[in-house]
């Protein structure tokens, strides 16, 4: 009988600035929870079955997320959260998830969430801030998988996957009923 191979998924959670952990004592998992909830979802949504993956989440302050974004992207200011692939490849190519037995985990790469934006947006939208840091992350590692919000048909799709994931993990649907008008387009 030949025995099913077990997803390991290494989650590895930096944190910078200190008002997270106070915010959300419970940061690193809940953080977890989200990606590997994520992570499945995103590679089933694609046909992919993933195996052996790494994630790197690092909670920071608006400053540290400005200077990613200005100089990845050429944006000024904070944003709520970037995503950094560690690979470059079309969105449809899957990563290589069969791995050996022992063999290390396949590096996707790096979620970072800026503190103030998230904190504001979640004031702002009356969502628990334990919510919104869960949507955030789920956002960005489907972004790691390759999931783009650029057109409709894109942003349809992504955000049916988040609405999926995020009911698993007890969050309320953050779209309201934009998602259902854009689906209907």
């Amino acid at each position: 009988m030949t025995r099913a191979a077990s997803t390991r998924t290494v989650v590895d959670v930096i944190v910078e600035d200190p008002r997270w952990r106070r915010a959300l004592p419970g940061l690193a998992p809940l953080a977890r929870g989200a990606v590997r909830r994520a992570l499945a979802a995103g590679a089933r949504e694609r046909g992919w079955q993933l195996r052996d993956a790494g994630v790197s989440l690092v909670f920071a302050d608006d400053d540290f997320v400005a200077g990613l974004n200005a100089r990845w992207r050429r944006r000024r200011g904070a944003t709520n959260v970037l995503s950094f692939p560690a690979r470059d490849a079309p969105p449809d190519t899957p990563p290589d998830m069969v791995a050996g037995a022992g063999a290390m985990p396949i590096v996707l790469g790096d979620v970072v969430l800026a503190y103030q934006t998230t904190r504001r947006e979640a004031a702002a939208m009356r969502r628990p801030f334990a919510d919104h840091v869960r949507h955030l992350i789920v956002h960005g590692v489907l972004h790691l998988l390759g999931h783009d919000h650029r057109r409709d048909g894109e942003a349809a799709a992504m955000e049916a996957i988040e609405i999926a994931v995020l009911a698993q993990l007890g969050v309320a649907n953050p779209y309201g009923n934009r998602h259902a008008e854009r689906t209907r387009r």
